[in-house]
């Protein structure tokens, strides 16, 4: 059985499978690659979804729907023709609709796919995404965020050099910002950031309202449909200002609606003034909090349906002082990435050397006693954003009050300073031998994988320990039980994994048979290493072994073969 790639979008969706040692995608029942994300009940009560719903949402608003990706993880509820819909059950439709037409293409049955999920999607929104794929008869264990999928496409296509890319991910309805570094085989994201209420849809609105306005038409004043077919009409002219710069929209609907205006670029740049700021933000977000200056930027990416607007790309552009990548593949790279994503989860031989690392879009952390506002309980974060995953962190926190016997630990995720600000992910208890306050500790690990497995381990100074897992919807216990034992290896520090214990050895060795100005430089080098190494993020301590290592190389030969001959260090003396 195949595990397919999806890109589950806002405005179209589609399919990818990786095989024969390429990624294709995977054409729909039309014979195109892009399905609409569109449901629609007909009269007869039978379910439409793709191209045949999407023309409905001008005859049939009232049994149509879209840009319901919007709203995951929400509890808003959508009725079509009588009928009563969730955003995951709409998005259910899809992906079962997606699901067909891969088992019709590959001649065979489909049970697990990889999903991708913008970057800034929240717990709740992720966990929406595989209750919606169960629903459609998908196992999906691993959520890839987009701009992800769109680097590791990337990355198949266009070689494995070094460099620093930002992924400009800008789809129908959501926004995703990151920062991607790719080193060797080693695909690595360093930060993300966006916005889930910014996409091309909300340019077609601008366009809509600021036509009526031009045009002295009370745009709020229209009936649903009215409304909805100038957004239609607006979304062609933004289209067709992608290949020219100017075009006519004109309203006639036969009731005394008659307009017409003539729509340029420079025209959308003013009336969008407020997005285009918007888009900046996610941008200066990822430099910050990745540490890196734009001007180590070697690539900009630009994906998602909407960065085909020539406003877009000139704007981001001009704002980075860089041009985009050519050829990037706007609307399908997403899903090749997905689909090379599922070729690695499926174990593809010609994919085991190629690595993918993420980062966890939101801290967690867990609620800390606030002395000022007892009643407010401020977030400590343990993970913070941006962590690459998997990853292993822990906290050290002490009783507060005297004679305290038990401690609650709430864990949240979120940025907020007051917990009650965040997401409540969970709670657990553990004991702790009477004392005055601040005398007794606990620690708290977290350890967080990539596929959104949150193990929470409580250690008390007597050694008692509690456990709690938080997992995303759709494993099964015993794929839990597998992914913590593999987490295991997380809780080992880098310093002392195999590699890096022989490559400080090395140094130290290397330290002991120089000296002057090159045993100060060895030291300092080992200093820095160790540093590297207490990040515990996989790319920066592959690079700092590589560089290390041939530093190590040279001061060997520069001192010749004395430092090879040098006795290891007995260690019970």
């Amino acid at each position: 059985m195949a595990i397919i790639g999806i890109d589950l979008g806002t405005t179209n969706s589609l399919a990818a499978v990786w095989r024969g040692g390429k990624c294709e995608l995977i054409p729909n029942a039309a014979g195109e690659y892009l399905t609409p994300s569109a449901v629609s009940i007909d009269d007869d009560g039978t379910v439409l979804v793709g191209r045949a719903a999407r023309d409905r949402l001008i005859t049939a608003p009232d049994r149509s729907a879209a840009r319901f990706k919007r709203a995951m993880g929400t509890n808003k509820i959508y009725t079509l023709g009588g009928r009563r819909f969730t955003p995951e059950e709409l998005s259910a439709l899809v992906l079962r609709s997606l699901r067909e037409d891969a088992e019709a293409y590959l001649g065979e049955t489909v049970e697990e796919a990889v999903v991708s999920v913008p970057a800034y999607f929240a717990e709740a929104q992720r966990a929406a995404t595989k209750r919606a794929a169960a629903l459609a008869g998908l196992k999906v264990e691993r959520l890839v965020n987009e701009p992800s999928a769109a680097a590791v496409a990337g990355h198949i296509n266009e070689g494995d050099s070094d460099k620093v890319c930002l992924v400009f991910d800008f789809g129908g309805g959501t926004l995703d910002v990151s920062l991607v570094e790719r080193f060797e085989n080693v695909v690595s994201v360093t930060a993300v950031s966006g916005d889930n209420r910014l996409g091309g849809q909300d340019f077609d609105r601008v366009i809509a309202k600021a036509f009526c306005e031009d045009c002295g038409i009370d745009y709020q004043a229209l009936p649903v449909q009215k409304r909805e077919m100038l957004v239609r009409q607006a979304e062609n002219c933004k289209m067709a200002l992608t290949h020219q710069e100017n075009v006519i929209m004109s309203v006639d609907d036969g009731e005394g609606m008659s307009a017409s205006l003539m729509l340029s670029n420079e025209w959308l740049i003013r009336k969008s003034s407020a997005l285009f700021r918007r888009m900046t933000i996610p941008i200066q977000h990822v430099f910050l909090d990745a540490g890196i200056s734009p001007h180590e930027l070697n690539d900009l990416v630009m994906v998602g349906g909407s960065s085909h607007m020539p406003v877009v790309r000139r704007y981001i552009a001009r704002f980075l002082h860089k041009e985009p990548v050519r050829d990037s593949r706007p609307d399908t790279s997403i899903a090749l990435g997905a689909g090379i994503c599922a070729g690695m989860k499926a174990r593809a031989a010609d994919l085991r050397e190629l690595v993918l690392t993420d980062v966890c879009p939101f801290s967690l952390g867990v609620a800390r006693y606030n002395e000022s506002e007892p009643d407010r309980h401020l977030m400590s974060p343990i993970i913070e954003r941006n962590s690459v995953l998997p990853t292993s962190k822990v906290g050290v926190y002490c009783t507060v009050r005297d004679n305290q016997d038990r401690v609650e630990v709430y864990v949240y995720q979120g940025e907020n300073r007051y917990c009650a600000d965040n997401t409540l992910l969970g709670k657990l208890e553990i004991g702790v031998p009477p004392g005055p306050r601040g005398t007794q500790s606990i620690r708290i690990r977290f350890t967080y994988d990539i596929n959104g497995l949150l193990e929470v381990e409580v250690l008390n100074d007597v050694g008692h320990r509690e456990r709690m897992v938080l997992q995303n919807e759709g494993m099964s216990a015993a794929e839990v039980e597998r992914r913590l034992k593999e987490l295991e290896a997380l809780k080992l520090h880098p310093r002392d994994q195999e590699g890096p214990r022989a490559m400080i050895a090395r140094g130290k060795r290397l330290y002991a048979v120089t000296v002057g100005h090159m045993r100060e430089k060895v030291g300092a080098m080992l200093d820095w290493y160790q540093e590297q190494l207490s990040t515990q993020e996989p790319i920066r301590v592959a690079r700092a072994t590589k560089e290390i290592d041939r530093f190590f190389d040279g001061v060997e030969a520069y001192v010749g073969d004395a430092a090879l001959e040098l006795p290891e260090e007995d260690e019970d003396l």
